[in-house]
């Protein structure tokens, strides 16, 4: 049994999680953002990182389809298979993607999207169901050469 006369140690004062430093320099990277962003829309600065419009070249509807976790099968309007995979991988996180846009707009059924090429070397995925589109440039050359061949098909 303890010794209810004994003296009670004193609880050790609690250290700060964030130092103090950190906190004013969050603040001040929150403000200096805030002020660059604030500077850009008052004196009108046009936005940069916007691809460049061109004209298309070449254009082709397809239909993406999940048939499972990671399978995926791409197909034309008129049915015919242009890709076909258990582990779709590129072409499934776009399809995911896609079903997502989707889903938040309530689209029903799988309308086709269309696959365009641009005459700067563009490559764009875009669903007019939904308005969601994806440049596929961005995603690096070997996940743009997959989309490069449905269209050449």
């Amino acid at each position: 049994m303890t010794n209810p006369n004994a003296p009670r140690r004193k609880p050790e004062p609690e250290k700060e999680l964030i130092p103090p430093f950190m906190v004013k320099g969050m603040f001040a990277l929150a403000l200096g953002s805030l002020a660059i962003a604030s500077y850009a829309v008052l004196t009108g600065r046009e936005p940069t990182g916007q691809p460049q419009a061109a004209p298309v070249v070449a254009e082709r509807p397809l239909i993406l389809e999940g048939l499972g976790k990671q399978a995926v099968e791409v197909r034309s309007p008129e049915g015919d298979i242009l890709f076909q995979a258990e582990d779709g991988g590129f072409v499934a996180v776009i399809k995911i993607g896609l079903a997502r846009a989707r889903t938040v707009h309530r689209v029903d059924g799988n309308p086709p999207v269309r696959l365009v090429k641009y005459e700067n070397g563009r490559l764009s995925l875009q669903d007019d169901a939904t308005g969601w589109s994806t440049e596929l440039q961005a995603f690096g050359e070997d996940n743009k050469a997959i989309f490069d061949r449905l269209l050449s098909e």
